[in-house]
């Protein structure tokens, strides 16, 4: 057997208090298989996370700090009793099996839909429409126009993120990611097509980050040393209200100099989607973020392992998380080690809910 060990992926490294073995990052990727009224991590989730352990490490699907922020069919919370538990059996299993776990927090914002909350209007930065869509019990359906937030609101947030923090901790997570990219709550704050606030959390780019950098403070107030990580994307094209310009580039280079001064363990940058089907994805972005930020850095979106493996040879990242590869390569890492083929996955089965296309893709061996 012809094994490939020599491979900056394979070389273990810190992102700041998280030590990891590898620099295969499991990417976070919502499945809908909490299934239950409330919306539980089930055995279901600890055999599919105890089953892609051996990444460096695992960021969990995004998850619901409170229920205003739920805005997707059958994803799980960090809210409840029972959550804490269901989760506490996620994290004891992954950590049996010598992996390290941290939990993404996720809020949709204005990019949810009066379904998912008792009729109620989701609230955003401002009362703009952010045109996404919601997966809700009836199907995906268009978002709607949202209510401003109060300052109460803002502050309700916050709070909701440092509790969900605690509760992590609680259930044995290694350290939490604040999800911040997407058409979702800070990605909508940050955007000046959505956020026409005359307040302290709009008006200018300091403004308009005001709200991420809160919650970035409260979050890793509630954990000895550095195991918080922000995942961003500037080049992600959510909505037709999400434009790639070089004024939010702009923005986000300034964002991403002043998280320096936040304890962050690292920062998730989503880059560009590849030129084409089969294209690796260029390093331009990632290097243009590296420049301005000074602690570790995952890249994200695209990579196999070749391009993933010459990104981190040439420094331009310290991990490289992957998605859709590790849904139907729960061995990833082991197969990049020996240089087996990867199977692809049914994207069918991608949130259809139960065991088929979750926990039944078969190990290299």
């Amino acid at each position: 057997m012809t094994t490939t060990l020599d491979q900056p992926l394979l070389r273990g490294t810190a992102l700041g208090d998280l030590r990891l073995p590898n620099r295969v990052v499991m990417a976070p990727l919502t499945r809908a298989r909490a299934d239950n009224p409330g919306l539980v991590p089930t055995e279901l989730h600890a055999a599919y996370y105890g089953q892609r352990a051996s990444a460096g490490l695992i960021v969990t699907e995004g998850t619901w700090v409170g229920e205003r922020a739920i805005g997707f069919v059958n994803v799980p919370g960090v809210y409840s009793e029972a959550q804490v538990a269901g989760w506490r059996r996620v994290t004891d299993v992954v950590h049996s099996l010598g992996g390290r776990i941290v939990q993404q927090l996720w809020h949709t914002g204005a990019a949810s839909h009066p379904d998912h909350l008792g009729g109620a209007l989701p609230a955003g930065p401002s009362a703009i429409d952010p045109r996404a869509k919601s997966f809700t019990p009836g199907g995906f359906k268009e978002t709607v126009t949202p209510r401003a937030m109060t300052r109460d609101d803002i502050e309700a947030t916050v709070a909701e993120f440092r509790a969900a923090a605690v509760n992590a901790r609680r259930a044995g997570f290694d350290g939490v990611e604040i999800g911040a990219l997407g058409a979702f709550l800070f990605a909508q704050f940050l955007n000046p097509r959505l956020n026409h606030r005359a307040d302290a959390y709009g008006g200018d780019r300091a403004g308009r980050r005001r709200l991420l950098l809160e919650v970035v403070d409260a979050v890793a107030a509630e954990w000895d040393g550095r195991r918080v990580g922000v995942r961003l994307s500037p080049y992600m094209t959510a909505t037709e209200r999400f434009v790639v310009d070089e004024a939010l580039l702009a923005d986000h280079d300034e964002l991403v100099t002043v998280l320096n001064d936040h304890p962050l363990a690292y920062l998730h940058l989503r880059g560009p989607d590849p030129a084409g089907p089969g294209q690796a994805p260029g390093f331009a972005a990632f290097a243009r973020y590296r420049s301005r930020f000074e602690g570790p850095l995952i890249a994200n979106n695209g990579f196999d392992g070749d391009s993933a493996n010459a990104l981190v040879g040439a420094g331009f990242a310290d991990a490289v998380s992957f998605g859709t590869h590790f849904v139907a390569n729960p061995d990833l890492v082991g197969r990049f080690a020996l240089g087996r083929a990867l199977t692809a996955g049914d994207p069918a089965t991608y949130y259809q809910g139960g065991a088929a296309g979750y926990v039944d893709y078969p190990s290299a061996g």
